[in-house]
């Protein structure tokens, strides 16, 4: 590809100039503003710049939008494909185990530098909207407006600046309420500096319920199923077959799939499933309610009525959850609309680097599954595209391999901003010209750490090459899973009322402990179902993919695996 002119970014995007100096002699104009913009749990084939079969049937027009006038990266990854863990790698530019956020609640070490402190302390005007799910407070914010917890899709409740842990509901759609609020912050900030905003959303996480106006969008689309749907895992490991993330019998009829007709109050899982619907069905008022009953009791009558089984009931909890998942995703296709709209009304596109992404990659079929955790590709490759108007060219396609650990020193680099020492991503800016360099890495390390919790998916750390990936899995099974863990068995943390809740709803199985590798041939086998660990001729293969893994854990001191 041809390069395009890096000689346009600003000199200090590139350069080391001290903090001291920059803050002295730059003008806030020569910055750009950084607009970050992530979803939760948004698959790269549910946009359709990616090319998906799905996204065929359900197009995204204003994320393509934004492609089109940037860099799309095909081989951007993340470090541990876990909400908040991803989101700790961002905001620290660290790994997982550097960062302290290992699994789902406590972990974060809130004494790390967050990137957010850097960029405020050196002019700009920082704000936060939407779904931050770190339990300890945004740090290095002007302004915040965060989601509680996960969020919820109706009628959520916010925390603002300076009153951390005050939530207060608010009527209306949460797609729409941090679309709103982003537009509010870049309404009443100074002027006078360049911004940072995060918009993150809560969509398109489980249990995907739609906004009113997109809740029948696809009720007449068939998806097509993905080859490899199903898959048998015939040359996997034990982690494939003990997981609780299949859509045949994982994926939920109430919680999920939204059919409270079939509760049955003497099955404790059922009931626990008729209660996390209800969760949410609750918050709708009477207007919300209306069109959701309108749309889904007609469904659910069909259905009941139809007495599938077998494959033809899988199929239709498939097509069924895809249409919920596109039809949210349809809100958040609208609000990157309505913030390109803004940013061009206000003259402000042409000086603000604007990134698209999601917090990891999501299942949509691919082998069976929905969810994510896996070092499988569908699970750890995330959508990203980033947009930079005379600086990064329109149309342009990067295969360089970027993780999550880089968006921090990437923010810096473009503020120019020294990248701190503690940091270990790279910026991403020297591939703005639309090629790699060679000093670019040549793998990248992954790392899923928990476990026994939603989905019993084992840990597993591992390397990925351009062509090749080493995935080893380890641990003890079922409860005892639960001994390795720092806050499991710890009466009040976030971590045990989960564990308990999950052992009460008969949750957890007696899984085997484990210690394995699986190793596969991307170049040839890109669905990832010949499993080449073990067998002739790969010896060589495996000697240097475990020497490239072992090299990561000596080198960033990873101590459990």
């Amino acid at each position: 590809m041809a390069k395009n002119n890096l000689a346009l970014l600003p000199a200090i995007a590139l350069s080391c100039v001290p903090v001291k100096t920059i803050a002295q002699n730059q003008q806030a104009t020569d910055r750009p503003n950084i607009l970050y913009i992530m979803c939760d749990d948004h698959a790269m084939q549910a946009i359709s710049a990616y090319g998906s079969p799905i996204s065929k049937l359900a197009p995204t027009p204003n994320i393509d939008r934004l492609a089109r006038r940037g860099m799309l990266f095909k081989s951007a990854f993340v470090e541990n494909s876990l909400s908040a863990p991803s989101r700790a790698c961002l905001i620290t530019g660290q790994y997982s185990h550097q960062n302290g956020q290992r699994q789902l609640f406590e972990g974060i070490d809130s004494s790390k530098t967050f990137v957010s402190e850097l960029l405020q302390r050196n002019g700009y005007e920082t704000g936060l909207v939407g779904k931050w799910h770190l339990l300890c407070e945004p740090k290095g914010f002007n302004w915040y407006h965060i989601l509680d917890d996960q969020g919820k899709y109706y009628n959520p409740t916010f925390c603002s600046t300076g009153h951390f842990g005050d939530y207060k509901q608010e009527t209306g759609y949460a797609t729409e309420l941090i679309t709103k609020h982003a537009i509010e912050f870049l309404d009443n900030r100074n002027k006078n500096k360049p911004f940072f905003l995060m918009v993150h959303h809560k969509a398109p996480h489980r249990n995907w319920m739609p906004a009113p106006k997109y809740m029948n969008k696809y009720a007449d689309v068939e998806f097509p199923m993905p080859e490899t749907f199903w898959d048998d895992y015939a040359t996997r490991g034990s982690a494939a077959h003990t997981q609780k993330m299949n859509i045949a019998y994982a994926m939920e009829l109430i919680q999920d799939l939204k059919v409270p007709e079939l509760l049955d109050t003497t099955d404790v899982k059922s009931v626990a499933s008729y209660n996390a619907l209800m969760g949410e069905l609750g918050r709708l008022n009477k207007e919300q309610r209306t069109i959701y009953d309108r749309y889904y009791m007609p469904r659910n009558r069909k259905f009941l009525n139809a007495k599938l089984e077998g494959k033809e009931l899988i199929k239709w909890k498939y097509n069924n959850y895809i249409r919920d998942y596109m039809a949210v995703i349809a809100s958040v296709d609208e609000s990157v609309g309505l913030l390109l709209d803004y940013l061009e009304k206000k003259q402000l596109e042409k000086n603000t680097i604007i990134v698209y992404t999601s917090d990891q990659g999501f299942y949509m079929g691919e082998h069976g599954w929905f969810d994510k955790r896996f070092m499988y590709e569908e699970s750890m490759h995330t959508p990203l595209i980033i947009s930079y108007p005379g600086h990064i060219k329109e149309g342009s396609v990067s295969e360089a391999l970027v993780q999550n650990i880089d968006f921090a020193p990437t923010f810096l680099s473009l503020a120019g901003i020294k990248q701190p020492k503690e940091m270990s991503g790279r910026s991403l800016v020297p591939l703005f010209n639309g090629y790699t360099p060679k000093n670019w890495r040549k793998d990248i390390y992954y790392h899923y750490y928990d476990y026994p919790t939603f989905h019993l998916v084992r840990k597993h750390d591992g390397v990925r090459t351009e062509r090749y990936k080493l995935i080893h899995f380890y641990g003890k099974g079922g409860e005892r899973g639960a001994q390795e863990n720092k806050y499991q068995l710890i009466p009040g943390t976030h971590e045990n009322r989960l564990y308990n809740a999950l052992k009460n709803a008969e949750y957890f199985q007696n899984d085997s402990d484990v210690n394995y590798y699986e190793m596969y041939d991307l170049q040839n086998d890109p669905n990832e179902l010949d499993n080449i660990y073990g067998k002739k001729g790969t010896e060589k293969i495996f000697k240097r993919l475990k020497k490239t893994l072992d090299n990561y854990r000596k080198n960033f001191n990873i101590d459990e695996y």
